[in-house]
C-alpha cells in the first residue's frame, strides 16, 4: 500500500515523500479510508504508532482552502502535544498553503484570537483554552466537520472529560468525531458511546506487544540509596537517549542536579518551569543535544521523541496506565527499548496491580550489581557528549520555503489581501507560490514556497504594499 493509493492531492503526496513517509503504517492504513469516508472511529494504538498522521492525512485532503472559518478541530490534553500536532500540519499541508493555529493556556488570549479570526483551516488545542474560546466567541464552529480526541485516557486521568463534554456540546453535531487512546478504560468507551456515531472500532496491536519490545526489569531499593543507584546505571548502561521519570517536581529537580553537576548531559521537564523553558528542554531532547531528560508524568505526556533507548521509573508511577504511557516513549514503531524501575518497599501494591496488568511478573536484579560499578570521570565524560545530534522534521521540507517578516499589520491597515496582490505583481511569482499569512497588530509573516523566498525578499524590498514601504525581512526562527 502506498499513500498515492489513497488518491490524495498531489501536494500532499508531494510534502509526504519530502518528509520521508514511506508506506502507510497498520494504524495509518487502518484510518485514512474510514475518515475519507466521513466514518466516526475508536482508535486504540500506542503513543509513537504514526497515529497523528493517520488524522492529519485525510483532514488535510479535505479541507476547503478558501474557507476562513476552522474546519477541524483537534483536542490534546498538553500544549506540548498541541504545539506537536500543529507541526504535523503544518508539515504536511505545506504545499496545500494550510493554517493551523495551536491554543493553549499560559498564552495570551488576545493574541491567539486575533490568530483564529484570520483564515485558519484547523485549530489545535487543550480543552480549557478551547472551551474558554468558545465561550468568548473567538472560535467559530459552524464550519467545523471534524472532531478529534487524541489521548483520550490522558484526558481522563488530568480529569479533563467534564471539559470535553462542554466543548461536545458547542460543536455542529453533522461532524466527524474519531478519539485515539492508548487503552480503553470503561469511561472512554462510555464517551465515545455519548459523541461517536455507529463508531467503527480500531484496535491497532503491535507487531510485538509492549512488554515484548521493551527489556523491563527493576531494582528493590530504599529510598535513600536512589541517587547513587542511579549515578551507578546511567555509568553502567551509558544510554544514547533516556528519560528519567520522578513523582514531584522537587524530586526532578534533585536529579538533574545531582547529574549536572557530575558533568551529565541532562536537563529537566515539569510543570513549575516557564513554558518557553519546556518547550526549549524538550527540543534539545529531541535533536539530540541532550542525552537525559528528566520529567514529570504530567509535563512528560505527549512528547513524540524518535529513538528513546532507555525509561527509568526513578519513582514508580501510582497507576498502572501511567506505566504504559511512560514506557510508550521508548519502543516507538515497533523499535526495542529498556525500561528500568526504582521499587521501594512503599511500592508494594503498585508493584502487584502492574504485575498483573502486564501479565508477567517483573523480573528483578539483584542491585549488588550496581555496586561495583565505578563511576569514573572517564565513564561521566562519556554521559556529558550526546550521542548524536538529529535533524529536525520537516527541515528538509523547508529548505524550499521562506518565511518572511514584513514590518507592518492592522495598525497600517495592512490585510492579507494586500500581501497578496504585491507578491503576485512579481514576474514569475503567483499565487500557488504563496503560503500562510499571518497579519499581526504591528507585523505580517508570510510563507513563501518553491524556493522562490530570496526572489520575492529583494523585490518587495523595492515595492510598497497599500502605499507604505515596508521592512521586509527573512524571519527569525
Amino acid at each position: 500500500m502506498k499513500f498515492e493509493d489513497y488518491k490524495l492531492d498531489a501536494s500532499i503526496c508531494e510534502a509526504l515523500h519530502t518528509l520521508g513517509y514511506q508506506s502507510p503504517l497498520p494504524v495509518q492504513e487502518a484510518v485514512i479510508p474510514l475518515m475519507l469516508e466521513k466514518k466516526d472511529i475508536l482508535v486504540k494504538s500506542r503513543t509513537g504508532s504514526g497515529k497523528t498522521a493517520s488524522f492529519a492525512i485525510p483532514i488535510i485532503q479535505d479541507l476547503i482552502w478558501e474557507e476562513r472559518s476552522p474546519q477541524a478541530l483537534v483536542l490534546s490534553p498538553t500544549r506540548e502535544l498541541a504545539l506537536q500536532i500543529k507541526g504535523e500540519f503544518d508539515n504536511i499541508g505545506a504545499y496545500k498553503r494550510i493554517k493551523t493555529a495551536a491554543v493553549f493556556g499560559k498564552q495570551p488570549f488576545r493574541f491567539q484570537a486575533q490568530d483564529v479570526k484570520q483564515r485558519t483551516h484547523v485549530v489545535a488545542g487543550t480543552p480549557g483554552r478551547v472551551l474558554d474560546h468558545l465561550e468568548q466567541g473567538t472560535l467559530r464552529t459552524e464550519k467545523i466537520r471534524y472532531i478529534i480526541i487524541d489521548e483520550a485516557d490522558e484526558m481522563l486521568n488530568m480529569g479533563f472529560i467534564e471539559t470535553v463534554q462542554k466543548i461536545f456540546f458547542r460543536l455542529p453535531k453533522n461532524a466527524s468525531v474519531c478519539m485515539f487512546s492508548a487503552t480503553l478504560p470503561q469511561e472512554i468507551q462510555e464517551l465515545a458511546h455519548d459523541f461517536l456515531k455507529q463508531a467503527e472500532v480500531v484496535e491497532i496491536e503491535s507487531q510485538t506487544s509492549v512488554s515484548e519490545q521493551m527489556h523491563h526489569y527493576a531494582y528493590r531499593l530504599k529510598e535513600h540509596e536512589k541517587p547513587q543507584a542511579l549515578l551507578k546505571l546511567l555509568c553502567r548502561q551509558l544510554p544514547e537517549s533516556c528519560i528519567i521519570f520522578a513523582k514531584t517536581q522537587e524530586h526532578v529537580r534533585e536529579i538533574c542536579r545531582m547529574l549536572y553537576d557530575k558533568g551529565i548531559s541532562v536537563d529537566q521537564l515539569h510543570g513549575g518551569m516557564l513554558q518557553e523553558d519546556r518547550l526549549e528542554n524538550m527540543k534539545d531532547f529531541r535533536l539530540g543535544k541532550l542525552r537525559i531528560l528528566t520529567a514529570t508524568d504530567v509535563a512528560a505526556r505527549g512528547i513524540d521523541i524518535q529513538d528513546v533507548t532507555h525509561i527509568i521509573n526513578y519513582d514508580m508511577p501510582n497507576k498502572k496506565e501511567t506505566y504504559i504511557h511512560r514506557i510508550g516513549r521508548s519502543a516507538r514503531l515497533d523499535r526495542s527499548g529498556t525500561a528500568i524501575s526504582f521499587v521501594s518497599q512503599y511500592d508494594d501494591f503498585r508493584l502487584q496491580e502492574l504485575e498483573e496488568y502486564l501479565g508477567n511478573a517483573l523480573e528483578f536484579h539483584d542491585s549488588s550489581e550496581l555496586e561495583a560499578v565505578i563511576a569514573d570521570a572517564e565513564t561521566l565524560r562519556k554521559l556529558g557528549i550526546p550521542k548524536s545530534q538529529k535533524e529536525e522534521k520537516g527541515k528538509e521540507l523547508r529548505k524550499d520555503m521562506m518565511k518572511l517578516y514584513l514590518g507592518g499589520g492592522k495598525t497600517k491597515k495592512i490585510r492579507p489581501g494586500d500581501i497578496v496582490g504585491a507578491i503576485c505583481e512579481i514576474e514569475g511569482v503567483c499565487g500557488d507560490d504563496i503560503g500562510v499569512i499571518q497579519v499581526q497588530d504591528h507585523q505580517s509573516y508570510v510563507d513563501i514556497l518553491h524556493g522562490k523566498g530570496l526572489q520575492v525578499l529583494r523585490a518587495l524590498r523595492q515595492k510598497t504594499i497599500k502605499g507604505k514601504k515596508l521592512k521586509v525581512e527573512r524571519a527569525k526562527e
